[in-house]
């Protein structure tokens, strides 16, 4: 019993950034990921918009390393926030080396992407 009680309460923290606030993240995705990528337009990074529920390396003419294109899978909230936490980790031999250390701001981020839908 004590351990399913240490499991749920392990877990609430998780829930609760899991939800995360686009308007933080806005300014945290202009402030940290603005140098290398853009809403828009691909740059030292792919564009974002349409992230959430593309498949990795999905890009048409994006020079994606091999390790991404090959990655087959497709992005969820739960795989960007692996791949935010430690893009190697997730990827081996991909050429992000950025990371964004904090649950909540890995949050917040994805919550802004995930307002930005395909057009």
């Amino acid at each position: 019993m004590k351990m399913l009680i240490a499991l749920a309460m392990t877990s609430l923290p998780l829930a609760a950034n899991a939800a995360g606030d686009p308007v933080k993240g806005e300014k945290l995705y202009q402030s940290r990921c603005g140098g290398c990528h853009s809403i828009e337009a691909d740059r030292v990074g792919p564009r974002h918009r349409g992230v959430v529920g593309r498949k990795a390396g999905g890009i048409a003419g994006y020079d994606y390393s091999k390790a991404l294109k090959k990655a087959g899978f497709v992005w969820t909230p739960e795989k960007l926030d692996r791949w935010l936490a430690d893009p190697q980790k997730l990827v081996p031999g991909q050429k992000m080396g950025f990371r964004l250390g904090k649950p909540d701001e890995r949050a917040d981020v994805i919550a802004y992407l995930a307002t930005q839908k395909a057009r």
